[in-house]
């Protein structure tokens, strides 16, 4: 062969070789979860509306008022009567926990959960590359991830990372970090967990901003086994599709709106402002307009754009102005199957479904999450794909949006494609989901309670003694 024809093969097969290999490289970089686990505690942890009733009756700095604020706060919240507490609150031990309550409460997490995830997966403890731990409201030395690596004795070069402070979002972050360091590491298993620590942080005074707390966080967690390991993929459950990330910490209001802080008395708790709300609206709207367009196909996009633009041309012609033709929305459906929104509350589930025209079907997950497990932080989102799991909602193919909130403020959102019919195996809610959604979702509180609406005198006001 010439060298004129060698030549020609080269400038021919080489770039075909770049563009393989650039497409080779990019599928090493995917990120896959292999499984997940959600912490369920024991029974004896349970949280209803009688023990609920007498830890609010400890509390010896809680007037008349403060008892109707939480009467009103309890029942509209949407949470039932089996979610979980810290161990300290069924110990009368809410105002003075110690550290070894914190250690007991993570440990207990962490043996359960990832104990269950390694077994199912078939994963050694010995496997892992990455470990990303997020526990947003308490640090401890040495730290917790630490504790993981010594109890299941990881490799001495197991990259680690240790999330404090980022609220209820970070789990999104966890997942974010495992998908950047994918990018770089082949072949490669992370393990991120996420929870939160009541123990330290139930709120035992008075300040309103601060006991509403009190009435939406409660104890829970999940494990998660990710990989970028393209022969694990028949196995993977779902495959990561995009993520964004959208923080407003350079904004004062939202800054200040959810902050960990002292009252007048020095007690610690955490603080919501009545700001949250707009906060959440301004949030979720940034984040929006970046990945919709990373998650709608073209022709939704362009049917909204012609929409726009001849609204807006309308409106300058007619005296009416554009008021009287209704604003045209985005149809998310068009590129999204299920919806796994974050369960900081009623109000956050009921106005994401406003913002983006969802369902009383597509909201059902994560209703039943805040009622069935309530706020469990971080790992709140992994409760509500759980019951699109158990439900068996998840089929090969689908899209699944989740979207989330912290503290800072930050709203993050992702998309995970579903690579297999799921539901086989059984979670956190296998032995409940045939009772959901139940015939109502009113809590008892109000049945119980409802006398201190009468009451009028805050001096001589005072609980009825227990049976």
């Amino acid at each position: 062969m010439d060298v004129p024809m060698l030549v020609y093969a080269f400038l021919i097969f080489y770039p075909l070789f770049m563009l393989w290999r650039r497409i080779d490289r990019k599928r090493d970089r995917e990120c896959y979860i292999l499984d997940y686990e959600c912490h369920k505690p024991t029974d004896d942890r349970k949280l209803d509306t009688e023990c609920s009733g007498q830890v609010i009756r400890r509390n010896k700095n809680l007037g008349l008022n403060e008892y109707k604020f939480l009467l009103r706060a309890i029942v509209s919240s949407g949470i039932g009567e089996q979610t979980y507490g810290p161990r300290i609150i069924f110990n009368g031990q809410e105002e003075n926990p110690t550290l070894q309550d914190l250690i007991s409460e993570m440990e207990e997490f962490f043996h359960d959960s990832i104990g269950k995830l390694l077994a199912r997966s078939g994963i050694a403890p010995k496997e892992i590359d990455v470990l990303v731990v997020n526990v947003s409201m308490q640090s401890v030395v040495p730290s917790l991830p630490a504790m993981i690596i010594n109890h299941y004795k990881l490799r001495e070069d197991v990259k680690v990372f240790n999330l404090t402070g980022m609220g209820c979002s970070a789990s999104l972050i966890s997942v974010n970090i495992v998908q950047n360091i994918f990018k770089t590491y082949k072949n490669a298993y992370a393990l991120v967990v996420t929870s939160e620590s009541l123990s330290p942080n139930w709120y035992a005074g008075s300040d309103r901003s601060m006991i509403l707390a009190n009435c939406l966080f409660r104890s829970g967690g999940c494990a998660m086994l990710l990989t970028n390991k393209r022969a694990l993929k028949h196995r993977a459950m779902l495959k990561l599709k995009c993520l964004v990330r959208t923080h407003h910490g350079a904004i004062d209001e939202s800054y200040d709106c959810c902050h960990q802080r002292e009252d007048d008395q020095g007690r610690s708790g955490f603080h919501l402002d009545k700001s949250l709300p707009k906060v959440a609206t301004r949030a979720l709207v940034d984040n929006l307009r970046e990945i919709t367009p990373k998650i709608l196909p073209v022709r939704e996009l362009l049917r909204f754009m012609v929409v726009s633009f001849i609204r807006k041309y309308w409106s300058h012609r007619s005296t009416k102005g554009a008021g009287s033709s209704p604003k045209p929305a985005i149809n998310f459906k068009t590129g999204v199957d299920h919806f796994c929104i974050h369960t900081g509350g009623k109000a956050v589930i009921d106005g994401i479904g406003v913002s983006l025209d969802l369902t009383e079907h597509d909201l059902e997950p994560a209703r039943m999450t805040l009622h069935r497990f309530g706020n469990t932080s971080a790992s709140s989102l992994w409760y509500v794909l759980g019951y699109m799991e158990a439900k068996r909602r998840l089929k090969k193919g689908d899209r699944v949006l989740m979207i989330s909130f912290g503290a800072g403020f930050k709203c993050n959102s992702c998309l995970w494609e579903v690579l297999r019919d799921l539901g086989d195996a059984g979670n956190a809610w296998t032995d409940c989901i045939d009772s959901y959604p139940p015939n109502s979702l009113t809590n008892p509180f109000l049945e119980k309670y409802g006398w201190i609406n009468n009451e009028d005198d805050p001096s001589t006001f005072a609980f009825p003694s227990p049976s």
